[in-house]
Parts: structure tokens; sequence; C-alpha cells
């Protein structure tokens, strides 16, 4: 089955038909009513006269037909056309005052073939021949008639400037709308072009945010195995060390527990580290009890008397803030095992309003903060990797020592519930 669709025509179309073919209809209705009205309005000469007019009005809208076609509004071609038509149009209701019929198409496209400046002239043209044909015809025979003309002169005329304001009107909105079409039109260029420049930028932002984060992973494991299998490894050789220079074989079998112990748990934080997990002591314990445990095993190893101390209010942590905490501290007792020669260590978690505090305080052999190069000797990341994983959530590490008077570690990060 075949599906007929039916398209409206649109106003500027049903209009171009009427300025096509309104001259010849209504040309032809005028010149018929005249005719059947010849004998009352015309002598035989005027009649030939009125044929004759028809006939050039006939072959004046053939040439229009053919000359219009690609010729712009408001040409000189076209107000020749006008002109002419509307004077062969006066002449012919002069004749026969029912010939305004077709003087009438005179209001219709004046604004369409004439300059704007001379639109309103055609029309007060046009308007005289329709006042002429209303008052009984051309010449008005009477004072009265000529009264008469006056006022229906008048009329026309008054509907005249009337319209044509309208029109003016009409005709300055169609302007100001192609031209804010216009502007849209180059606004929607601009904005596809910035769209496509946005794409790029976007894609562009991708690749380095791709980049940042794989330098943020390599930094995240290279801190994470080195405060796991680095620390562990430092654990290890120092039970090993106390094993071979003892010779007492309990105290040698429980420095190698040990270091079985500090090996296996190694191994389970690198593979915590990889998977991006938190840290081992974190899995069962919420942060106050794994540094105190931390504490404590690091106290049994290393041979230093330590305490863990919490103060405030405890509170249950986001899982990164504890796990910064947790790393930062390890790394501090790390340092302190390795370089400070400490007899006494003092760890305290302090949680306050809106932020928490670690501090790390030794009676040490202490240094100069100012000479620190950015990586210790063995290779570590040492303070700089406190402060680096303090400032990724917007923290920071304090640093106060000095030579002979230890040192204290306080980092600062903010205070985020685990919700």
């Amino acid at each position: 089955m075949s599906t007929v669709t039916s398209q409206t025509p649109s106003a500027e179309e049903r209009w171009g038909k009427f300025y096509r073919w309104g001259p010849y209809g209504l040309l032809a209705l005028a010149t018929v009513i005249a005719a059947a009205t010849a004998t009352v309005f015309m002598s035989r000469g005027e009649t030939y006269t009125a044929g004759a007019l028809v006939v050039a009005a006939y072959v004046l809208q053939l040439w229009w037909g053919r000359m219009k076609s690609g010729l712009p509004e408001h040409s000189p071609a076209g107000c020749r056309y006008y002109a002419v038509r509307t004077a062969i149009a006066f002449v012919l209701t002069w004749l026969n005052p029912l010939f305004s019929i077709y003087a009438v198409i005179g209001y219709f496209d004046a604004a369409h073939l004439l300059p704007p400046r001379r639109v309103k002239a055609g029309l007060l043209v046009t308007a005289v021949t329709m006042a002429g044909s209303q008052s009984g015809g051309l010449p008005p025979e009477s004072a009265t008639v000529w009264i008469l003309f006056g006022v229906i002169f008048a009329l026309h005329a008054a509907l005249v400037m009337i319209f044509g304001s309208l029109g003016e009107k009409e005709a300055e909105e169609a302007r100001a709308k192609s031209v804010t079409l216009a502007e849209l039109e180059r606004t929607n260029a601009r904005l596809e072009q910035a769209l496509a420049e946005n794409a790029g930028l976007h894609t562009q932002l991708l690749l380095q945010a791709r980049e940042a984060g794989v330098d943020d992973e390599r930094r995240r494991i290279a801190a994470e195995i080195h405060d796991t299998i680095a620390q562990g490894l430092t654990g290890i050789i120092t039970q090993l060390q106390v094993v071979t220079a003892t010779e007492d074989p309990a105290v040698a079998r429980e420095h190698l527990e040990r270091a079985q112990a500090l090996a296996r748990q190694s191994l389970g934080e690198a593979r915590r580290s990889v998977h991006d997990l938190s840290p081992g002591a974190l899995e069962h314990d919420a942060l106050h009890d794994a540094l105190e445990k931390t504490v404590t095993e690091w106290s049994a190893r290393a041979g230093v008397r330590a305490e863990f101390t919490a103060t405030g209010t405890v509170e249950p942590l986001h899982d990164e803030i504890e796990a910064t905490l947790l790393r930062i501290a390890q790394e501090a007792l790390s340092n302190t095992a390795r370089h400070a020669r400490a007899t006494r260590v003092g760890v305290t978690l302090s949680y306050m309003d809106d932020e928490v505090t670690l501090d790390v305080r030794d009676d040490g052999r202490g240094f100069d903060p100012l000479t620190l190069p950015p990586r210790t000797a063995s290779g570590g990341f040492g303070l700089g990797g406190m402060r680096a994983r303090a400032e990724r959530l917007a923290g920071s590490v304090d640093i106060e020592s000095e030579p002979g008077n230890g040192t204290a570690i306080s980092a600062h990060v903010p205070l985020i519930r685990n919700d």
C-alpha cells in the first residue's frame, strides 16, 4: 500500500502564486464585468480603447512573468512594471469604474515591487484610482461628487498610511529576525568550533591525567614497598644480627622466630600494597589500637623503651587517613631505629575538632633538618615520603630537631570520619 504525503504550502509560497496569477484573474474578471456594462459607462470609441488597454495589460503581464525570474525584490524592472500597470489600470478605471477590480492589485504588491521610499507614493496613486471608482467614476462630475471623492480618497489614504506603517514595522521585524538568525548561526558556528577545541583539550587532559595517574601509582607502590619490604628487611637483618652475636640457643631461637614473623608480615604487606589495600595492621583494628600494637612490636624488636598515648575523643577515621598516619608512624619509628640511637620514644595520637595529629618524639642524637638530603643514605623515602603522604590529604609534617637534643615529628591531617 502506497502512502501519499501532502505538504501544506507556506505563506510565502501562497503569496508567490498570487503575485504570479492574481493579476491575470483580476484583469479577466474586470474585463468580463466591464464588457457587460460597456453600454452604461463607455462610448464605442472608449470601448475600443479599453479593449486595446486590456490587451496591453495582458502583454505586460506576460513580459513580467518572463522577466521577474531571478530578479531581486525592488529591482528597476519591477518598479517600471508597477508604474506601467498602475497607469493602465488608472486609464481603464477612468473609462469604466468597474476596472477598479483590476486596479486593486496595486495595494498588494507595492511593497514587493517598489523601493521602500516609493511604496507610499504607489499606494496613494492606487488610492486615487479606487476612490474615483467608488465615487462614481473619473473625473467627478459635480462638486458633490468631488466631495465624495475626497472623503473616499482620505479614507483610502489613511488606510494606506496605517497599513504601510504596519508593513514597515513587519519588514523591520523581519530584518531584525534575519540579523538575529545570522548572529545565531555565527554563534552556533563558534560554539561548534569551541566544542571541537574542548574535545581536543579533553582528550589531552585525559592523556595527561592518565600519565599523572601512572606516575602517582608508581610513587605509591615505591612508597609502599619502602614502608613494608624495606622496613621488614631492616627488622629481619637486626634480628639476624642478634642471632649471629649470641651463643644462647634460646635467645637465637627467639630472634629467629621474630625474623620469620617479620618476613611473613612483610610479604603480606607487599601483596596488600600491590592491590592498593590498607595496611594489615588496620585490617582488624582501629587506628589507635593498630598504633599501640605497632609501637609495642617495634619496642621489642629495637630494644628501645617506647610508649603510646591517645588523647581526645577516639573516632573512626576514613581509611586513607588511618593508613597515612600508620605509615608515617612506621617510617618515623624505622628512622629512629636506624639513626637516632634513642633510649626512649613517645608516640601520641591526638583527636581534635577538625584535625588529627600524630607526634613521634625520641631522645636520640638528633640532626639539623636544614642539612637533611631529600633521600636518606639508604635510598629510602624518609622524611620526604612522610611529607608527601600528608600533603596528599591536605595535611603537613613538621620536624623539630637539633644535634644532641632528640627529634620530634608532628603530622597533621584533617579529621575525616568514616561514615
